[in-house]
């Protein structure tokens, strides 16, 4: 059986910094970002950007982006 693999790509710019992402990850893998966007809010990142397939925790599960209201994350799976 293979491991299921994802990654998503949070736009910083359309991102408020509310956080429901963070809460919604089952594998605690978004973090809030340090600095702030262009509209004065501290987006979220995603700690596994740049990470290579196999090392991924994250599953593609999609719980980030169904809990965003500004529809600021893409899921990839694969």
């Amino acid at each position: 059986m293979t491991k299921k693999s994802g990654t998503i790509e949070i736009n910083q710019e359309l991102c408020k910094g509310c956080l429901f992402c963070v809460e919604a990850c089952p594998k605690g893998l978004i973090i809030s970002a340090s600095k702030l966007n262009a509209k004065g809010y501290y987006p979220t990142a995603f700690r596994e950007k740049g990470i290579r397939r196999e090392l991924r925790e994250c599953t593609g599960c999609c719980a980030c982006a169904i809990s965003c209201p500004e529809i600021a994350i893409e899921v990839y799976r694969g």
